[in-house]
């Protein structure tokens, strides 16, 4: 079976030539211009899940002429896991740190090679089906629980949302919990071995997963750094709430 794409993109050249060469690639694509074209396809999508013409994967721009791709993303994240990555222009890390956490899983900024798009795009989707082996299937230290075969993060009983990035790495870390996991493990466990030098991926993440479970990300008690080498996750121990 084919891995289907969701392309959205309103540039009509740049749109031809990706779906075309990402169908030489192999990939079946069902390419949109316009939101609101887009959003009847995933709705049909999120609704009949165990159809073989499902999406493997969402690939979209921001700029659209009747909203904002990251709208896209949102819905998304609100009712799956499906991989998104975002193609676009802006390249500032504010507006890669808000896609981010609105749910994206890469960020592409334009222009960009075809063959990085469909690194990216292999990275997504082996990500998307790697298991990762935890220590224990429920952990609570502190005020932080975390369910792993739920895919579930509460602080303080609220629960807190995590893209999915976010908790691959989260979980990678607690299977060796209280051990330095280098940079490069990291990298290549939870991006793939394409991104084991690009640093500032991981960087980005942990700052943002320290924003959302340490009390005092300026002052981190469970994602630790080890400079030069890699982070731990504290060892799993009570802490005070």
């Amino acid at each position: 079976m084919k891995i289907r794409i969701l392309l959205v993109e309103d540039d009509l050249t740049l749109r031809q030539v990706l779906k075309q060469s990402l169908e030489l690639e192999g990939f079946s694509v069902d390419s949109h211009s316009t939101l609101s074209g887009a959003r009847a396809a995933l709705t049909y999508h999120l609704n009949t899940l165990r159809s073989p013409d499902n999406f493997s994967i969402v690939i979209v721009d921001l700029g659209l002429p009747d909203g904002d791709g990251s709208s896209l993303i949102r819905l998304v994240r609100s009712q799956s896991t499906l991989p998104v990555l975002v193609i676009s222009a802006r390249e500032d890390d504010g507006s890669k740190i808000d896609l981010l956490d609105a749910g994206a899983d890469d960020y592409l900024v334009k222009p960009f090679s075809i063959g990085e798009l469909k690194a990216r795009i292999r990275v997504a989707l082996r990500r998307q089906s790697r298991e990762v082996n935890p220590p224990t299937d429920e952990i609570r230290i502190g005020a932080l629980e975390i369910n792993l075969p739920k895919r579930l993060v509460k602080r303080c009983g609220e629960r807190v949302h995590l893209t999915p990035t976010e908790f691959n790495l989260l979980a990678r870390l607690l299977a060796q919990a209280g051990q330095v996991v280098t940079h490069r493990q990291l990298l290549n466990d939870v991006w793939g071995a394409e991104y084991v030098e690009h640093v500032h991926y991981l960087r980005l993440y942990m700052t943002q997963l320290r924003a959302k479970l340490e009390l005092d990300p300026a002052v981190p008690e469970l994602l630790l750094t080890e400079t030069g080498v890699g982070y731990r996750f504290c060892e799993l121990r009570a802490l005070p709430d």
